[in-house]
């Protein structure tokens, strides 16, 4: 990482609760502008800012919320970002887990590739963030994360992973891993173009399975089909016999709701399925066991 993508990721998260990082929160040029109904999490009763984490010989910069005061390990919840990278969204949906008493933790996953911030759109992201980070790197550095938390007072035998969007469709990828007890997809890709750095998507992996997970789709959703969405019910089905987090995994389809109607920062935001996915999310995590 050269010494202006340093700098750039440097102004990129807030002062936090326990010190000033150096990523840290502000909202991506790309997602504005940011809307009124924007949630603040309070930073009471939680520790939440940045943490290198060891990536072998490389630093990996992540946002971390936990209970200020917790007797015992804590279960372990990562938060895997959309395009954007993790910015105060995502920080903030650490600080919500925090609150009911999970480690959460949002790998910065794109910090190699650049910063999200310096691009003003989306299909600039894509191509210079997004293509150069491939499956093999993300899901080593989501496993990179657990070694850490292992070590910091999380317990390994509870793990969830959440994620939006591209998070979403890594959430899918994740629930391959052996560490992993339970997911929650929130409107990630199933299907697409197989590539060196993507070679396998979500409706390609569903008999590897080895976590349930749960899929919150839009109906309204213009960039992920219901055509796709039943393909990924599909081959969940397929592979339901002989594959018990397959037959477990679940998908919810709001009709009316567009791409990324959890973000309340953006016009996408939607507050009744937001709220309704984000109760059935909770409830999965302690239905399989992670809380």
């Amino acid at each position: 990482m050269n010494q202006k993508t340093q700098s750039s990721r440097r102004n990129f998260i807030k002062s936090s609760a326990i010190s000033a990082t150096s990523i840290g929160v502000g909202f991506v040029a790309a997602s504005e502008p940011v809307m009124a109904a924007a949630i603040e999490t309070n930073f009471n009763g939680l520790k939440a800012g940045e943490q290198m984490i060891p990536v072998g010989s490389f630093q990996m910069p992540a946002y971390v919320s936990r209970p200020e005061k917790s007797k015992g390990s804590l279960p372990i919840i990562i938060v895997v970002s959309e395009i954007f990278g993790v910015h105060e969204y995502i920080a903030d949906v650490t600080r919500r887990f925090a609150k009911l008493g999970y480690l959460a933790i949002a790998p910065e996953k794109f910090v190699r590739a650049g910063d999200p911030n310096s691009y003003g759109t989306v299909a600039e992201i894509q191509k210079n963030i997004v293509a150069k980070t491939p499956d093999a790197q993300v899901l080593n550095d989501l496993q990179s994360a657990l070694v850490w938390a292992g070590k910091n007072g999380g317990d390994l035998k509870r793990v969830g992973v959440t994620g939006f969007c591209w998070g979403g469709r890594i959430t899918w990828l994740s629930a391959t891993l052996p560490q992993v007890r339970a997911g929650v997809a929130w409107y990630g890709r199933v299907i697409g173009e197989k590539t060196e750095g993507n070679p396998r998507h979500p409706v390609d992996i569903a008999a590897d399975l080895k976590a349930p997970v749960l899929g919150l789709y839009g109906g309204a959703d213009a960039g992920i089909s219901l055509e796709s969405v039943e393909q990924m019910r599909a081959a969940l089905a397929e592979a339901a016999p002989k594959n018990p987090a397959a037959k477990a995994s679940m998908i919810e389809v709001y009709p009316d709701a567009p791409h990324a109607f959890h973000a309340d920062y953006r016009a996408t935001y939607r507050e009744g399925p937001a709220k309704d996915g984000w109760e059935k999310c909770i409830a999965w995590f302690k239905k399989m066991g992670v809380a």
